[in-house]
């Protein structure tokens, strides 16, 4: 089995080996993933942190001993924190996004085996913070784009926002909201819910189709066309703009 990296800021991970295929989400910097099949063009990964399987090109792929990858897997990550930090390798400045992976770090220096990365930013160790601080995490994401798989400032989608906001506050979630509903203790009443909370939604036939945080005072963060706040009761999410209910509620799950 072959073991890599991603050394490029976004990296699209699709559903099908092919460019024209549906993006289902996205490698950001230092995200590491063994490979189990490919050919020449492409290869089948799964992700280490959240064991996310889909095809990237191999052009995107920079390779790692499997020696690396265990060391990787096993210890805690320092984690980019701002919206857009930089490194640096050879002189070249290349733009990382939140969330992103420092492997090896220490003193302003990442290091990807032999490969050396200055890093401009600021950089935490990942551990469990006030959940309170969720808040600031996801304001900052506030109109980016809604991109389907995607889990940057330049685009976003519901799950990734959650997963990559509970991430910065030390906490690793599954990539789809219908994975992360697993996680938690229900909340059966609205009015007991916090800041924090998940509330998950569902279509018509009872599939879980959406996810926001809760920022209290009855108001939800998402990511619906943009990153956006509405209104939050037990029907489901109000917007005010448009006067109507988007997203019908399922149940509300505590995190923390």
């Amino acid at each position: 089995m072959k073991f890599g990296i991603s050394d490029l800021t976004v990296v699209p991970i699709r559903k099908d080996p092919s460019d024209k295929s549906e993006m289902v989400s996205q490698l950001l910097f230092g995200e590491h993933f063994k490979i189990t099949e490919g050919d020449e063009k492409w290869s089948k990964i799964i992700v280490s942190h959240d064991n996310y399987s889909g095809w990237i090109c191999n052009k995107q792929i920079r390779l790692i001993k499997e020696e690396t990858y265990n060391k990787l897997k096993n210890v805690k990550p320092n984690i980019s924190t701002k919206l857009f930090d930089v490194v640096i390798k050879n002189d070249i400045t290349q733009i990382i996004s939140a969330g992103s992976i420092m492997p090896n770090y220490k003193d302003g220096i990442s290091f990807i085996e032999n490969e050396k990365f200055i890093f401009k930013g600021t950089v935490k160790k990942q551990g469990k913070e006030n959940i309170e601080k969720i808040v600031d995490v996801t304001m900052v994401f506030l109109n980016t784009p809604y991109l389907w798989g995607g889990r940057t400032a330049f685009g976003i989608d519901c799950s990734g926002l959650v997963q990559i906001a509970y991430r910065l506050i030390g906490i690793n979630l599954p990539r789809d909201a219908s994975q992360q509903i697993e996680y938690g203790n229900k909340i059966t009443d609205i009015k007991k819910s916090k800041i924090g909370d998940l509330a998950f939604f569902n279509n018509e036939k009872g599939e879980i189709i959406h996810v926001g945080i809760l920022i209290g005072k009855n108001k939800i963060i998402h990511a619906s066309g943009k990153v956006r706040i509405d209104n939050l009761d037990k029907k489901g999410i109000f917007n005010k703009l448009a006067n109507n209910y988007t997203h019908t509620l399922n149940e509300i799950k505590r995190i923390l």
